[in-house]
Formats: C-alpha cells, structure tokens, sequence
C-alpha cells in the first residue's frame, strides 16, 4: 500500500461525523498499530488487505484528521491516530465490561477481577486474594505480576482493573485507597563482618557490593535517589529480576541489597539474613492500591477493590521492630 492511499486532502466531514465509526474501523486501527503494517494486519483480522485498507480509509474520513503515516520503521499512527487508538481501547475495554456484567446477570459467572501487582506486592497479595475468594468463591481472580514499570504501563489501557504498588503512575489519572507501610531495609548474610556494626553511613557501605533489582524497578529507583542524596554511587554486583535470587544470592555472600522488608520477613525471623544498622533507614513508603478514575469497574471488582482498601493491610508481612522506626 503506498502513501497516497492515506493521503490527507482536507476534512470532508465534519469531526461529529466519528460517532458513525465502527468497530471493525477501530479494529483495523488498532491492529495496524500493533503490528505495523496493513498485510500484517489484515493476518491478525483474518481479513483481505483490501478490506482493512477500507476501513482504514473510512475512518480517516470520519476523523477528518490523518491517522496514519509511513516511515522507516512501518505504519505508525499520528498524534491523531492515537487518540483514536485510545478510543479503540476503551470500546474495547467497555465491550469486556459489559460482556461482564450480562454473565452475572445470566448466572453463567460470579464475574472476574483483572488484578496487577508489582513483584514486590507478590509477598502478600496472594494472601488478600485467597481471603477475598472465601468471602466470594464465585468470582475469579486474574493476577499479573511485573515491575513497577511494566505495572505503569499497564495502566495506560483498561486491561486491569486496578493495580497493588507503590508510588501512583505521575502520567495516568487515578483512583488511590492506601494499603499500609513499605519500609525498605539493607540486608545482609548472617555473619556479615558489619552485623555488630552501629550508627552505619551510607559512606561506610560504598565498598561494599550490591545486588539489586533490573532498572524499572521501584526497589532500585529507591535505591538510586539514596545514593544520589548522598552524592555517592554504590557499587553494583549483579542485577536480578527477582527478589527471590536477589535474597539467594545475598545469603550465599554475594554481596548486600537495599530491599523492601516485606520480601525478607521470613529470612529475618529464621536469621539467615540480618539488617545493617544505617543511618536514615529503614524508608519507609506506602503500598496502595489504584485505578484508572476512568475506569468503570463492575460490581465483583469493586468488590475487590473496595475490600483491599479496608483489609488489605492485615496480609501485609510481620516485619521486625526497624519498620516502626
């Protein structure tokens, strides 16, 4: 398909006319973004490229903006295009919905709650989710786990519900109910030779190796601004992807971590790690749970939502007296 097929020759119709748009047009629109071209598209559609091409040019007359534009790297959308695209979304996202809402009535369903949590939320949402599906066996929970990062990401679309983790998204406007406190440690393998150590700086631990998270993780972006406070830069050892290498790997003497304190509770209590006694820590920030305020949510999530809000904090891990400092 060449560039004049989309070329733009001014509005023919007013911007009004976008309420006769239809779903397969926004369809196409969003396969084209998502796949980059019309042939790949139309593969993804299971439709001829002839067809998605119509309804590509339907649209953009509908819009009375271009929406489409060839370069280097494919298809992209323009700035209009993407505002048709997150329209695409959310018709999308409401067709979920309602399919939703017409199982419940029908009885087929108790409904489902699309629920998303950072990594470091792991270590205790499982535990709200099975005291939610006590109370209400009939609804079905879909868990995604990812770093703050992908977490962020996810709230630009209408997929999840809402979401368990720290700091709210800055770009997305939300909804927020505040789950209870965060407070992050540096540990240590029993035995560390600064484990007797007290009154620590952060100047004493700059030889020391860390082992931390990947970069798009709230944990290290944490870490990151400490150090940077300090003017110092700590030395990192190995990035993981995983709070449960990360613990491994600090046990088995590797090196130290910063780390939220709810992902070692149990390696404290048992004693295999230990917490280095620094000046300014623990810091303690916040765990919330959060939703798009455009978001409609039927009633089983906000069921969900609404009981996190009010007893979520009771499945928060037991840490040691540190956390109340």
């Amino acid at each position: 398909m060449s560039v004049k097929e989309f070329s733009y020759n001014g509005p023919s119709h007013a911007a009004a006319q976008l309420r006769h748009l239809t779903i397969r047009q926004l369809r196409s629109l969003a396969a084209l973004s998502a796949k980059g071209s019309v042939t790949a598209a139309s593969g993804h559609l299971g439709l001829t490229q002839p067809a998605v091409t119509q309804q590509l040019r339907q649209l953009q007359d509908l819009a009375g903006l271009p929406l489409v534009q060839r370069t280097g790297d494919g298809m992209l959308l323009t700035e209009a295009g993407k505002e048709v695209l997150t329209l695409a979304e959310r018709v999308e996202a409401a067709i979920m919905d309602c399919q939703g809402a017409l199982d419940l009535l029908a009885g087929r369903t108790g409904g489902t709650v699309h629920l998303g949590a950072v990594s470091t939320a792991k270590y205790f949402v499982p535990h709200a989710i099975a005291a939610f599906s006590k109370r209400y066996p009939k609804i079905e929970i879909k868990l995604t786990i990812g770093n703050r990062e992908e977490i962020r990401e996810a709230m630009h679309g209408y997929d999840l519900d809402f979401a368990v983790m720290g700091r709210p998204p800055a770009d997305v406007t939300v909804d927020v109910r505040q789950l209870g406190r965060n407070p992050h440690i540096i540990v240590a393998r029993k035995g560390h030779w600064l484990e007797n150590d007290s009154g620590l700086n952060l100047t004493d631990l700059v030889h020391e190796t860390f082992l931390t998270r990947e970069p798009g993780s709230g944990t290290r972006t944490l870490m990151e601004g400490m150090f940077q406070k300090s003017d110092l830069e700590p030395i990192i050892g190995m990035e993981m992807s995983s709070n449960e290498t990360i613990k491994q790997a600090v046990i088995a003497g590797l090196g130290i971590a910063f780390i939220s304190a709810h992902t070692v509770a149990h390696e404290l209590t048992e004693g295999r790690l230990i917490v280095l006694d620094v000046a300014g820590l623990p810091i303690v920030r916040q765990w919330y749970v959060i939703r798009r305020s455009d978001k409609v949510l039927l009633p089983p999530a906000q069921a969900m939502f609404d009981f996190l809000g009010s007893e979520g904090s009771n499945y928060l891990p037991d840490v040691p007296e540190f956390g109340g400092r």
